[in-house]
């Protein structure tokens, strides 16, 4: 099993699903955002201009570059998140966050009612979640200013509507610290199954902590830790706080919640193959 091998957990545990007892998660994904959740406002004096892709054998597009920006101003979302995403990490061009936000808002604005099982859905809610980014700390020297407000607007427009992961855990966030509304642990923990369910890791790490713990939230050990390992999976080399916490966890734990942790990994596991 490929999860017990990769975390080293065959002497201990894994992670399993999360089973709401505390809290209740429905999973589900609403089927409209909130009737007031204002969508991406259109950047100052950009607009899209409606120009036809030319066809891949024109001799003069020189570069794959410029085949993205051809399609850009096409209007086709998927090349307009791709350059977004060039300029915000400066990935073949030089980094621009002001021109990264405003491909994401180009595809925001265009395709925020898409149908949610479209194939551009993701890239969609991916530009929702890359704007509440920006919103929430700003850009210098721009119109781009911080705006926490926005930003939870941007999150739970992509978390309702798209059931995007990585907005469900950044709207999560702004709950449990009180930024762009006052604190609110119940929908901050809400948001946190959601997002843990779909494997978001950090969501499952920040989670499976508080449970461990009893913050916020009635102690369960036993699944507390089975979502701190499940986080292991996902861990990168920056986030030491979700290794330091799960070992912590496993030192503190008793063999009983170990060993209800394990089996809850078991039916995760399996749940998952099905």
């Amino acid at each position: 099993m490929r999860t017990f091998d990769r975390i080293g957990i065959a002497a201990v545990l894994t992670a399993t699903a999360f089973v709401a007892s505390a809290v209740a998660f429905d999973g589900t994904t609403p089927n409209a955002p909130e009737a007031t959740m204002p969508v991406v406002a259109a950047p100052s004096g950009i607009a899209v201009i409606k120009k036809p892709v030319p066809p891949a054998d024109i001799p003069n597009v020189p570069s794959a570059l410029t085949a993205l920006q051809y399609a850009a101003e096409g209007g086709h979302p998927v090349a307009q998140w791709k350059l977004g995403r060039m300029y915000a990490s400066g990935d073949g061009v030089a980094q621009d966050d002001l021109r990264a936000f405003d491909y994401f808002s180009k595809v925001a604005n265009a395709h925020a009612e898409d149908n949610p099982a479209a194939p551009q859905a993701t890239v969609v809610a991916n530009a929702f979640v890359a704007l509440g980014r920006y919103y929430t700390t700003g850009i210098s020297n721009s119109r781009v200013k911080a705006d926490p407000e926005r930003a939870r607007e941007m999150f739970a427009y992509a978390a309702s509507y798209f059931g995007n992961a990585e907005a469900q855990y950044n709207l999560a966030r702004m709950y449990l610290d009180g930024v762009g509304m006052p604190r609110d642990p119940k929908h901050g923990v809400r948001w946190l199954g959601l997002a843990a369910q779909k494997g978001q890791h950090e969501a499952q790490a920040m989670l499976g902590q508080m449970m461990f713990n009893g913050d916020r939230l009635p102690r369960q050990a036993a699944r507390g830790l089975m979502w701190l390992a499940l986080a292991q999976e996902g861990v990168t080399a920056d986030e030491s706080w979700i290794k330091d916490n799960y070992q912590a966890a496993l030192a503190k734990a008793s063999l009983d919640d170990k060993a209800m942790a394990a089996e809850m990994l078991e039916k995760w596991v399996q749940g998952r193959r099905d």
